[in-house]
């Protein structure tokens, strides 16, 4: 790594900043911080014909009232929270399961609404749990920080290429680089918004700015 002076990497858009701009190309500002969590939640297995609802334990219910929950906070801190994951058991279509496990994935421009935002949700899942009689278990899976691209870099070459700065809520190789030299990112715009799918695009046009970008940037580093 001590052979090299930066890092830059060009990627599609994954989201849709720029569809509405006329800048075919932005620069990076930083990774949101992110992680995943797992929701254990146990109730009463029995069968779906023979038992009142009154008499139910039914994990399904509050694992569904978290998942509205999550999507909820989300959106009131202009954040991320996606559950698509979901385990029951016994997962069959006549009983009302024993136990289910889902897990959520949250990100947000910082750490604080992050963490508001996952607590938050377990405030209402613990109270919905009760609510059920059902008990609830959550583990923290894992959690990546803010990743700041180098500030001085993606300034120079914002000024450079007249570009926007964006932050991003998806990992990247860059990321992992920018914990040991100056790193920068550059996006070209994606009209779909749709990302890691065949829908995923990019024009013809946006694609060469985006190539020409990159060799801007590349003189700009190289030769002055």
């Amino acid at each position: 790594l001590g052979r090299f002076g930066a890092f830059v990497e060009l990627h599609v858009e994954q989201g849709r900043a720029l569809v509405d701009t006329a800048a075919p190309v932005a620069v990076a500002s930083a990774i949101w911080p992110h992680g995943r969590w797992r929701f254990d939640v146990v109730g009463e297995g029995n069968h779906a014909g023979t038992t009142r609802m009154a008499d139910r334990r039914d994990p399904m219910l509050t694992y569904a009232f978290t998942v509205l929950a999550a999507n909820k906070e989300a959106r009131l801190r202009d954040a991320h929270a996606t559950v698509g994951r979901v385990a029951v058991e016994p997962n069959a279509t006549n009983a009302i399961p024993s136990k289910v496990t889902g897990w959520l994935d949250a990100r947000a421009a910082d750490p604080e609404t992050l963490t508001g935002l996952v607590d938050a949700v377990r405030g209402k899942l613990a109270e919905r749990a009760r609510r059920d009689g059902t008990t609830v278990t959550v583990t923290e899976e894992s959690v990546t920080p803010v990743v700041a691209f180098d500030g001085d870099l993606a300034n120079r070459l914002a000024t450079l290429l007249d570009a926007p700065v964006l932050p991003t809520g998806a990992g990247h190789d860059a990321g992992v680089l920018a914990a040991h030299l100056p790193t920068a990112m550059l996006f070209v715009r994606n009209p779909t918004g749709v990302s890691h799918s065949p829908a995923e695009a990019a024009t013809d046009d946006d694609c060469a700015a985006g190539v020409r970008a990159l060799a801007r940037v590349l003189e700009e580093l190289t030769c002055r």
